[in-house]
């Protein structure tokens, strides 16, 4: 991609970009350079200094995307930086036939989401830098990892935030409706195009695979989706309830436990609120609990909303959780930090008059990186606690 701009950037903006950080605000940035949408710009200090490359954005709050910091960006430094994910990968994925090969930020390709679904890819160019370098983007994949078949994804609303369309198209090759895939020894039925994300919550991979050594008994999966954690407990469990408010996600779960035979999982639609106060009016008890909700707080002003709903769920959770068994918990709020949630949980605990000890503290699967110094990478994290009395 030919290099634009430069585009020089005031004190404060010198200094995030100093402290390793990507984004370069809007209000930061002091002159352009003329720089057209989704370029690849030099980014420069208001003394002339220079600062690095980045990905420009002429719509989006997030005017520029960095890649690089010094004076020298290699010409293939998209296809170099797809083949380092990739190689790094092999050791943090090794083995699994559906994970994230390209995760943005943590991969130094800010805006660029790349999942791996057997012979199929998946991705998402969600700013206008890695929009226009999407054609490049694909032909790296295609010489890398040589799939049958690539799909955009290109449907998260964040993208209307850089003036671009929503959109679902194959790339390259052909993406049948259902692809199926193993997660650990779970067999499972994906679909690329319309489901969450990219088709799987991949980012819970490692967090699916972690819980089935605690879960034992009876097991209550809630705000279960496809039934990630659903399926892979079940083996270890004597029976299995899988809630969410989708009956077509419900249906996928059936499915898959069919397909795995599986036959001490069930399905139940309800709301996870009200079924956790009816079950526990019920004096109901379950020897393991799982807890995925969607994120309570997707903004700043939704954090006390959200911690009430996190609080809430979980006193509940312990309360009809027996004692010795396990709560795995989660929250996917970036807006709620990791203190902040054990806080909630601690609130909890002390609500529903359980003694809690912490089994683990896990986040998200190591092929989605957190970048130390970006808080924003950070927002996936996944409590283990174990009910004494």
């Amino acid at each position: 991609m030919p290099i634009e701009g430069p585009v020089v950037v005031s004190r404060k903006g010198q200094a995030r970009v100093e402290r390793g950080h990507p984004w370069i605000f809007r209000s930061d940035v002091v002159k352009d350079g003329g720089a057209t949408p989704g370029a690849v710009v030099r980014v420069a200090g208001v003394r002339g200094e220079p600062l690095g490359f980045a990905f420009w954005s002429d719509r989006s709050e997030i005017r520029l995307r960095m890649l690089e910091r010094g004076e020298a960006l290699s010409p293939s430094f998209l296809r170099d930086r797809i083949e380092r994910a990739l190689r790094w990968r092999g050791t943090v994925a090794a083995g699994a036939e559906a994970y994230r090969v390209v995760h943005g930020e943590g991969d130094g390709l800010p805006s660029l989401v790349v999942d791996r679904y057997g012979d199929y890819l998946s991705i998402q160019t969600l700013s206008q830098g890695t929009e226009r370098a999407k054609p490049e983007i694909v032909e790296a994949l295609v010489e890398l990892l040589k799939p049958r078949g690539i799909v955009e994804r290109n449907d998260p609303k964040v993208r209307t935030l850089e003036g671009l369309e929503q959109t679902v198209s194959v790339l390259h090759g052909e993406v049948p409706e259902r692809v199926e895939v193993n997660e650990g020894d779970v067999r499972l039925a994906v679909d690329l195009r319309g489901g969450q994300k990219t088709g799987l919550f991949l980012d819970q991979r490692e967090n699916h695979l972690a819980a089935r050594r605690y879960a034992t008994g009876r097991v209550l999966d809630a705000f279960c989706y496809d039934g990630g954690f659903a399926l892979q407990v079940a083996r270890g469990a004597s029976h299995v309830t899988a809630v969410d408010l989708s009956e077509e996600a419900l249906a996928r779960v059936r499915a898959n436990a069919e397909r795995n035979g599986l036959g001490n999982v069930e399905t139940r639609d309800a709301n996870v609120f009200d079924l956790l106060h009816e079950l526990d009016k019920r004096e109901e008890r379950f020897d393991t609990v799982i807890l995925d909700p969607p994120a309570f707080a997707k903004s700043k002003g939704a954090i006390p909303k959200a911690t009430r709903g996190y609080k809430e769920i979980n006193r509940r959770a312990l309360r009809i959780l027996n004692p010795g068994g396990c709560l795995v918990t989660c929250s996917c709020s970036y807006h709620i930090h990791e203190d902040d949630f054990e806080a909630i949980l601690a609130d909890a605990a002390t609500d529903a008059g359980a003694t809690v000890t912490v089994v683990e503290k896990r986040r998200q699967a190591r092929d989605h990186p957190v970048v130390l110094g970006v808080p924003e990478t950070y927002y996936l994290k996944c409590f283990v606690l174990r009910r004494l009395e």
